[in-house]
């Protein structure tokens, strides 16, 4: 099967939480890649032109648009997009707002949850490109959790939350861990949620040497995730 190079669109919601080591798996494959910052561009325009969309992480919450209004924009367009069943992958905020998107319900879920640990997947799970995460630690870095909006299959959970991952379809995926996240540019992270890292109270030279350990590996298996999903769009 051919498979077609498609123009991927990219929501940014913090520069240091970007594509990562999905780059260059789509750069690899003739992928075209298209970044708009959310709160400067018109989000809900490139969401509604996207081919391919992927929706990225960031520090504020779903709930916040009293805050920062473009979320509004955002999630309408999030709502015509995965009501059309347009290919779309969220990453930690990019997940809550498809949650809240699809009719789930976002709130604060009471405890931080960052650093390295393994999934629990569920059977929908291990039948998804999910799968070849069975085993490995992947990087969690959110305090807010979701309700499972109505349809939607949950694909992994953790010790903290229940609900790490769904799908609707082959066309939707989202997931509230970071599978994208890289060894080389993890020190970003640690600079840039200093404060929320001393609030928590959480060591930032254990999370280095985490990100040391475990990042290398997660590259290489986060890489075999994307493919899965992509072929699955032009399955």
């Amino acid at each position: 099967m051919v498979h077609q190079p498609a123009t991927v669109t990219v929501v940014q919601h913090l520069a240091f939480e970007d594509l990562g080591s999905f780059e260059a798996v789509l750069r690899e494959r003739g992928h075209a890649i298209e970044v708009v910052q959310a709160g400067v561009d018109d989000v809900g325009a490139a969401i509604d032109r996207a081919e391919w969309l992927v929706v990225l992480g960031g520090p504020i919450g779903v709930y916040e648009a009293d805050r920062y209004p473009f979320l509004n924009d955002e999630l309408e367009a999030l709502r015509r997009r995965l009501q059309a069943h347009k290919p779309t992958l969220g990453i930690c905020l990019g997940a809550q707002l498809m949650a809240q998107a699809l009719g789930g319900r976002v709130y604060p879920g009471g405890t931080k949850e960052i650093g390295w640990s393994e999934l629990q997947l569920t059977v929908a799970g291990q039948q998804s490109p999910l799968k070849h995460l069975q085993g490995v630690p992947v990087l969690h870095w959110h305090g807010d959790t979701f309700d499972l909006p109505r349809g939607a299959q949950c694909l992994a959970s953790s010790e903290v939350y229940a609900h790490q991952a769904f799908q609707m379809g082959p066309q939707v995926l989202a997931l509230q861990f970071h599978i994208e996240a890289q060894a080389r540019t993890f020190e970003r992270w640690l600079i840039g949620h200093t404060g929320e890292l001393a609030a928590a109270g959480l060591d930032v030279v254990s999370l280095r040497q985490q990100a040391q350990r475990w990042a290398p590996g997660l590259e290489t298996v986060a890489a075999q995730v994307l493919i899965d999903w992509m072929q699955g769009l032009n399955a």
